[in-house]
């Protein structure tokens, strides 16, 4: 009995690390390779930032909307499962578009259906974690695999093809994605979750009002302010470094190299904090992050060489590596289990919707009107005042139990 147990329970988590290595592939063409489909549409920079702020401002919606109906329904495999079918119906007409408008109808419905993908399948990996005993991470980390794989497969991929297959490469990984979806196995609410639904709980006030009481939260508003904040930087640069690869004559298998830096230097940071995080507390360490966003936007504006650009990538490491562990830990102790979802939802639309919709949208301006070095600039300066504000909370709650202490103990 133990085995089978224990059979089920790595049949469990093999599923869906499977799954995120799959889903992450669809992040690296959206994120990194659409921009080039565009260009080889013939759209401008503006026009290139347009469509990359479509997809953040449908999000807005689409996350919440997936994310509680999830929450309602107690399920997340069946979402997860509509919303790749929806993204494969979109990829295929997306395909066959080349007008700008249409490609703008029809990006802003995939668009609807690809974004809440990623904290509903954040969620799922926290509770089978959870549910097994292991940390969330040794889950998470797949995702990152998948990343770096086919960050450099699709590379050489496309430049073998052309950047006009990018829509191709991405209808066959959703496809994969969508098939795995069948043999993952489903979180349901436990029966203490239920109830707490239902009735609530004198103790734990944050769960009778969803998310009206979330974000009532002073410690959470101040929290996704300053994420805010620090995702316009990472925005930027996420839109716009391709391009920026581009303007200094890399191909592809360039770009797929300096993306695979990224994604795997970020692979030890994760396992670092999941073994020893808990000894240190979160909002120092997204101080710190802050900052090396900071530095390695400095040393972006003055990069003039791919090499330079690759090497500059495994920064990701430090900042994003560091910074995303510590944020959704920060979150699942904020945040009832209940509400994890939405939760998740709201940090997805903190830190890819609006703070793309604005990066997008200013930032394709700047870059064409500034420059590159101006445009890295300004993406520091956002990271510096994220840097600000992770710290001056800090030293507030700091201040507040010291306070506390002291008058606790002159009584």
């Amino acid at each position: 009995m133990l085995s089978g147990r224990t059979g089920g329970q790595y049949s469990d988590q093999n599923w869906l690390r499977s799954f995120m290595f799959t889903l992450y592939g669809t992040s690296v063409l959206v994120v990194s390779y659409f921009p080039l489909f565009y260009t080889h549409l013939g759209f401008s920079s503006p026009q290139i930032g347009i469509l990359y702020s479509i997809g953040p401002l449908i999000s807005i919606l689409s996350n919440l909307f997936w994310s509680m109906m999830s929450d309602r329904l107690g399920t997340i495999k069946k979402i997860l499962a509509i919303l790749l079918a929806g993204q494969l119906v979109t990829a295929l007409l997306l395909a066959r578009t080349t007008d700008f408008g249409a490609v703008m109808f029809i990006l802003s419905l995939f668009y609807f259906f690809y974004y809440p993908l990623f904290p509903l399948a954040d969620t799922m990996a926290i509770k089978i974690a959870q549910r097994h005993g292991r940390n969330f991470i040794t889950i998470r980390v797949f995702g990152s695999l998948g990343y770096s794989f086919f960050a450099l497969t699709i590379g050489y991929v496309l430049r073998a093809l052309g950047s006009s297959s990018s829509i191709a490469v991405c209808i066959v990984i959703v496809v994969i994605a969508l098939l795995i979806t069948f043999g993952l196995k489903d979180v349901k609410r436990t029966e203490e979750n239920n109830k707490a639904m239902i009735a609530g709980s004198e103790e734990e006030p944050l769960k009778r009002g969803g998310l009206k009481q979330i974000l009532l939260q002073k410690e959470v508003l101040w929290f996704f302010g300053s994420v805010f904040v620090l995702a316009i930087g990472y925005r930027m640069n996420e839109a716009f470094l391709t391009l920026s690869l581009k303007a200094m004559n890399a191909g592809d298998e360039i770009i797929g190299w300096s993306l695979l830096a990224s994604a795997l230097s970020e692979i030890p940071v994760f396992f670092v904090l999941s073994k020893y995080g808990d000894k240190f507390k979160e909002l120092p360490l997204l101080a710190f992050a802050s900052l090396m966003f900071a530095a390695r936007f400095l040393f972006m504006s003055l990069a003039n060489e791919p090499g330079t650009v690759i090497a500059i990538q495994a920064m990701h490491s430090i900042s994003f590596g560091i910074y995303y562990v510590t944020a959704v830990r920060y979150i699942t102790r904020i945040i009832p289990d209940h509400l994890r979802a939405t939760g998740m939802a709201i940090f997805t639309v903190v830190w890819s919707s609006a703070a793309g919709l604005l990066s997008g949208t200013f930032g394709g301006f700047l870059y064409e009107d500034a420059g590159r070095t101006v445009f890295y600039v300004v993406a520091m300066s956002f990271s510096l005042l994220a840097f600000v504000g992770f710290l001056s909370k800090h030293l507030v709650d700091t201040g507040f139990s010291i306070a506390r202490y002291s008058r606790r103990k002159g009584n």
